[in-house]
C-alpha cells in the first residue's frame, strides 16, 4: 500500500526567525553597538542571563541568535513540559563536554515556572561552570526565580517592539519569505495590523500569514490586506483606541474622571477598553496610584496601599490575570469617599515656598548632633510632643519666621478625614474652625 508524505510548512514566525544577532529587530539597548549582549559575543565570554519581557519581544529569538553568532551549542527546555529528569539529562550531556569558554548554553523558556528543585539543580550546574544559563520569562524574575540563582545571572529587560520595529519585520517577511512573496502580499492598512499586534512580533506575523491566506488575489494577482481582511483573519473587532495617540489619553482621562465621579461601572468600562486595546497595564496601575493620593487621600487611607499593591501584583503576575487586581482597585477607588485636600495642600505649600524664597529653620527645630551646635542654640526649647498630654504641645510653633502659619491642608470631613478634621480642630482651633 502506497504511503503519502505530507510536507508541513513551518509557521511564518518560525520561518522568519533571525539566525544571527545582526538580524534581530529591536532591543537596541542590548544588541546594538556597545550593548552588553553584543559585547559578550564579541569577547567570546557569555555569562548566564535572564531575558525578561512581554510576549513576542524576541526572548527565544535572541537566545538562539546569541548561540548561532557565538558558535555555541544550545540545549532548549520548556519549564512547562520538562521535569527534573529532563534537566538532569541536559546537564549530564553538558558535563561530558570538556570545559571551555564556549560551554553549552541551556535555554529555558518560562523559567519562572520551574520548581525549587529544578532551580536548585540549575544553580549547581551554573556554579560549577558546567552550563551557561539563558532563561526567558514574562514575569518579574525577582519574585519567581531563586535568589541564589538570580544573583548568578545578568537580568536584561526587553522592551515591547515599536510600530517601526513591527513594520520592518512585516516588510521583511513580505519581501523575503518565499511563500508570501509568491502570493504578492500588500498591506493596505498598517494602522490596523500594528494595533492588532500590540507590540508582539509573533502576533504581527501570525496575523499577516492568516490574512494573506484568506485574501482574494486581484486582477494583478496581488493580495491586499485591508482592515476588513485583517480583522476577519484574527476574528477580533478593532477597538477605536490608539495607545500612542489622542484616544489613548482620552480613554485614560475618562477612566480617571469616572472614578473621581464615583461611578465604578463607567470606570470598569473604560478600564476594559484600555485592556482590550493592549494598553500597558503598568501605565494604568501608575495612574491608579496617583489617583489614590490626589483624589482620595486621607478620606480613605487604604486607597494608596491598595493601588501600590495593584502595581506590584501586575509586575508579578502580568496579563491577562492582571485585569483582576486592576478591576478590584478601580472599583474600590471609584467607590471610596473623595478628598483632594492633600493634593491642594502641597500645591499651596509649594506656591508659598516659591513666593517666600529662602526660609530660616527655627533654632528649636534644628538638629544638634554636636556640642558646638547645642551651644549655638540648636534644638533649644524644643518640646518633645510624646512627653506632653495627648502627645501634643499647645502653643508650639513650627513655621519658619518668614512664613506666617497657613492652613495648607484643609480636609472637609469626607470619609476618614472627618476624624482627622476633628483632631486638627482640637489641636489648632485658631486654624480650623
Amino acid at each position: 500500500m502506497a504511503t503519502t508524505t505530507v510536507s508541513m510548512t513551518p509557521p511564518l514566525a518560525d520561518r522568519m526567525r533571525p539566525t544571527t544577532i545582526n538580524q534581530v529587530v529591536g532591543q537596541e539597548h542590548l544588541l546594538g553597538q556597545g550593548g552588553p549582549i553584543q559585547r559578550f559575543i564579541e569577547q567570546g565570554a557569555l555569562p548566564s542571563m535572564i531575558l525578561w519581557g512581554p510576549p513576542g519581544t524576541g526572548k527565544t529569538t535572541i537566545a538562539q541568535a546569541i548561540c548561532a553568532s557565538a558558535g555555541i551549542k544550545m540545549e532548549r527546555l520548556s519549564a512547562i513540559e520538562s521535569g527534573v529528569k529532563d534537566l538532569r539529562a541536559v546537564i549530564e550531556r553538558a558535563a561530558a563536554v570538556p570545559l571551555d569558554p564556549r560551554k553549552t548554553v541551556v535555554f529555558i523558556d518560562e523559567i519562572h515556572r520551574f520548581t525549587k528543585s529544578q532551580q536548585d539543580a540549575l544553580l549547581h550546574a551554573v556554579e560549577r561552570g558546567v552550563i551557561t544559563l539563558i532563561g526567558a520569562t514574562t514575569e518579574n524574575p525577582s519574585f519567581e526565580v531563586n535568589a541564589a540563582l538570580l544573583s548568578r545571572c545578568h537580568v536584561y529587560r526587553l522592551q515591547s517592539l515599536t510600530d517601526d520595529h513591527l513594520r520592518e519585520i512585516v516588510e521583511r517577511a513580505c519581501n523575503t519569505d518565499t511563500v508570501l512573496s509568491a502570493m504578492h502580499v500588500v498591506v493596505d492598512d498598517w494602522s490596523v495590523l500594528l494595533q492588532l499586534s500590540g507590540g508582539d512580533a509573533r502576533s504581527a506575523l501570525n496575523a499577516l500569514e492568516t490574512a494573506a491566506s484568506i485574501a482574494e488575489p486581484d486582477q494583478n494577482s496581488e493580495r491586499h490586506l485591508t482592515a476588513e481582511v485583517l480583522q476577519r483573519a484574527v476574528q477580533r473587532k478593532l477597538a477605536r483606541y490608539d495607545r500612542a495617540g489622542e484616544s489613548h489619553y482620552d480613554t485614560a482621562s475618562a477612566l480617571i474622571k469616572s472614578m473621581r465621579g464615583s461611578d465604578p461601572n463607567a470606570a470598569l468600562l473604560y478600564l476594559a477598553i484600555m485592556i482590550d486595546a493592549g494598553e500597558d497595564p503598568l501605565f494604568i496601575a501608575r495612574r491608579l496610584i496617583i489617583f489614590a493620593s490626589e483624589d482620595i487621600g486621607n478620606a480613605d487611607p487604604r486607597a494608596l496601599p491598595l493601588a501600590t499593591a495593584t502595581f506590584q501584583a501586575i509586575e508579578r503576575i502580568g496579563m491577562p490575570e492582571g485585569r483582576i487586581p486592576l478591576a478590584q482597585c478601580v472599583t474600590f477607588l471609584a467607590s471610596a469617599p473623595k478628598s483632594n485636600a492633600s493634593y491642594v495642600g502641597i500645591g499651596a505649600a509649594l506656591e508659598a515656598v516659591q513666593r517666600t524664597g529662602t526660609t530660616t529653620i527655627p533654632l528649636h527645630l534644628r538638629n544638634a548632633p554636636t556640642q558646638l551646635m547645642k551651644s549655638e542654640g540648636y534644638g533649644k526649647d524644643y518640646m518633645y510632643p510624646h512627653n506632653a498630654p495627648g502627645h501634643f504641645v499647645p502653643g508650639a510653633e513650627y513655621f519658619p519666621p518668614e512664613v506666617p502659619p497657613i492652613s495648607f491642608y484643609q480636609p472637609d470631613g469626607q470619609g476618614a478625614e472627618a476624624a482627622v478634621l476633628e483632631r486638627l480642630r482640637q489641636w489648632w482651633p485658631e486654624r480650623y474652625r
